[in-house]
């Protein structure tokens, strides 16, 4: 769930409604801030001849998850730039509205509240967090805003059947007994620590590999919480020394995971460590250093780098925005093509006019067989891609990507 990133200056009057705007590097050039989202409450307004479509991102763009949250935004700004002169054509100016959740589920609701009152908007790319966006889709549903995400793993995510919710990546109860399946078979694991960042990402994904490992056969010998944004984790980790694990597996993100793996070393835990998507990102070397070396993650995205083509968007993207992709990256840029699909479709059936939200809800819902930079995806019933997959990384060194060493598909 994963970009250096400086302060945008934000405006007083988004500031007295509470809306923080997305943060750039410096080289984004075609981001809309959020104060003109928070603003904007009229009919889909225009430019000139055109009509302005918006597409809104709500991702953490300050905090601790700032580094995977910026890679979906920037992901998301790659495609809709990309697909500008194409619209331009069709008679539509696109922007993008950027929103920092600050992967807080309050903040993510009242987002989503400023997002429905402005009728430009079609469509969100995100959130990150499962935590947030579970409350916050209630939002898009009640006003047939689509989403979808790049980054949810949560099975309530989907499970609660919302006609506005999609993702593109593979659930927790397939990324969690991937990673089982891994540490228990590959690594033959026997004595497993659990630790959780009681998030709805961390627990669930926690709970998904700790069910699975017991199945495989391995004892969990201690299962304990840690909350985001503490520093010292020298009272779980004492309790992990004290049960002597060959395995210790983390539900959670990149921030705390890295002073994880850093305290455990420096007390003597020598036992692989393994975490999942939150883990997918170069904000997990910055943190972790030169004891990152043979960590192992369970992720939902692939190394694009992989393929020709996959590393001619990387190159691109490293251009553009003067950073290389980080494990979002393609996953938002594929999930704000959907989107725009959505729309072009939707407008099509319609004689060539801005599409209402409810048209673009199911135009999304319906894609089959979208190849996309970063994955393939076809929507079920419920929003999952059935296409999605599980990745195992362990890194070599403090260099981020880690190396991918096995890919796991339904």
């Amino acid at each position: 769930m994963i970009l250096k990133k400086t302060a945008l200056m934000i405006s007083v009057s988004a500031l007295a409604m509470g809306l923080l705007a997305g943060c750039g590097n410096g080289t984004s050039t075609s981001t809309s801030t959020s104060t003109s989202s928070a603003t904007e409450t009229t009919k889909t307004s225009s430019v000139g001849t055109k009509s302005v479509i918006k597409i809104a991102t709500q991702s953490p763009l300050s905090g601790g998850s700032a580094v995977q949250g910026e890679a979906i935004k920037l992901g998301a700004q790659m495609s809709l730039d990309d697909h500008k002169a194409e619209f331009d054509k069709l008679g539509f100016e696109l922007q993008l509205v950027p929103y920092d959740d600050q992967a807080d589920p309050k903040k993510g609701v009242a987002n989503a509240e400023i997002i429905s009152a402005d009728q430009s908007i079609l469509g969100i790319v995100g959130h990150m967090n499962s935590g947030v966006a579970i409350p916050s889709s209630v939002v898009y549903e009640k006003n047939n805003i689509v989403m979808v995400s790049p980054s949810n793993t949560a099975t309530e995510v989907t499970d609660r059947n919302l006609k506005v919710v999609n993702r593109i990546v593979a659930r927790d109860d397939f990324q969690g007994p991937a990673a089982a399946d891994y540490a228990f078979k590959t690594v033959k694991a026997k004595n497993i620590f659990v630790i959780q960042d009681k998030t709805a990402y961390g627990q669930g994904l926690a709970e998904a590999f700790k069910d699975a490992a017991t199945k495989q056969g391995a004892t969990i010998v201690g299962y304990e919480g840690i909350t985001i944004g503490e520093k010292d984790f020298n009272g779980v980790l004492n309790i992990a020394l004290s049960k002597k694990p060959d395995f210790v597996f983390f539900g959670g993100l990149y921030a705390e995971g890295g002073l994880l793996i850093k305290q455990a070393r420096d007390k003597g835990i020598t036992a692989p460590f393994m975490g999942a998507d939150g883990w997918d990102t170069q904000g997990l070397v910055d943190v972790a250093g030169d004891k990152v070396k043979d960590a192992l993650y369970a992720s939902i995205s692939t190394d694009i780098t992989k393929t020709p083509d996959g590393m001619k968007w990387a190159d691109q993207y490293k251009s553009k925005f003067g950073k290389a992709p980080d494990g979002y990256s393609a996953y938002a840029y594929d999930c704000m093509t959907i989107i725009l699909n959505g729309i072009k479709t939707a407008s099509s059936a319609d004689g060539g006019k801005v599409p209402v939200r409810e048209k673009v809800r199911d135009a999304v819902r319906a894609t089959k067989d979208f190849q996309g930079v970063a994955t393939k995806v076809s929507f079920d019933g419920k929003g999952d891609n059935t296409y999605a997959k599980v990745f195992i990384y362990k890194f070599e060194g403090p260099k981020y990507p880690g190396t991918m060493i096995s890919e796991v598909g339904k």
